[in-house]
């Protein structure tokens, strides 16, 4: 068994299916993706997932790297247009900001997959993606507050969204795709059809990343090449 805490190396698609025949949909998957990277199932999975396969996507980029790196840096007007005071998210904004910087100078997976599976640092990630997914709601609350179920959205922000090991909705994928301008292709297993459902966040858009949505958790896919 592999020792690895929060995010996987990459493994055959077939490690997800069942033992038994194969319905239509796991064939499908693996018609369409080659390898899984998987992610540990603790609540956090979706922006852990999230933060893995894009800066993952980018390693090799280093113009994409330093966009990247900007666009982090500036979410900090962010944070302070939604009221967060700068003690709250500096620690987890430079901690995102030092990952980026691994990633510029090593261009190395196995130094990305190590950055992501030391707790201290993978959590500050994710708090990161929090906080700046609750800004954003925050920031655009005429757009948001009528998709939250909760008493209001500032409520929503602290109780659903903010806190660690609370599984996202559908709305703070939509937030922290925008907060961030990432497009994200979500293939979903769920539901008893026959056939894959596919969601494209924000629609339209070419997604830069892929990850598998399957029981309330989510996982890494790698595409296979086109013909």
């Amino acid at each position: 068994m592999e020792a690895w805490r929060f995010v996987s190396s990459r493994e055959d698609i077939s490690t997800l299916f069942p033992a038994q025949t194969l319905p239509a949909k796991y064939k499908d998957l693996s018609a369409q993706f080659s390898s899984v990277r998987q992610v540990r199932g603790d609540g956090n999975c979706f922006y852990r997932a999230l933060c893995f396969a894009h800066l993952e996507s980018i390693l090799h980029n280093a113009r994409a790297l330093q966009r990247f790196k900007e666009t982090i840096i500036e979410t900090s007007n962010h944070f302070s247009s939604a009221g967060f005071d700068e003690s709250s998210f500096r620690h987890h904004m430079n901690t995102m900001v030092h990952v980026v910087e691994q990633c510029q100078r090593d261009e190395q997976e196995e130094q990305l997959l190590r950055l992501f599976n030391e707790q201290m640092t993978s959590d500050s990630l994710v708090q990161y993606l929090r906080m700046l997914t609750s800004a954003h709601l925050q920031n655009h609350a005429d757009f948001f507050y009528n998709f939250v179920e909760a008493p209001n959205l500032l409520v929503y922000c602290h109780q659903e969204v903010e806190a660690m090991a609370m599984e996202c909705d559908h709305v703070d994928i939509l937030a922290l795709s925008q907060a961030l301008d990432i497009c994200i292709h979500i293939v979903s297993l769920e539901g008893d059809e026959e056939q894959l459902t596919h969601h494209v966040i924000p629609e339209g858009a070419e997604p830069s990343l892929h990850l598998l949505h399957q029981t309330s958790h989510y996982n890494i896919l790698y595409p296979r090449p086109q013909n």
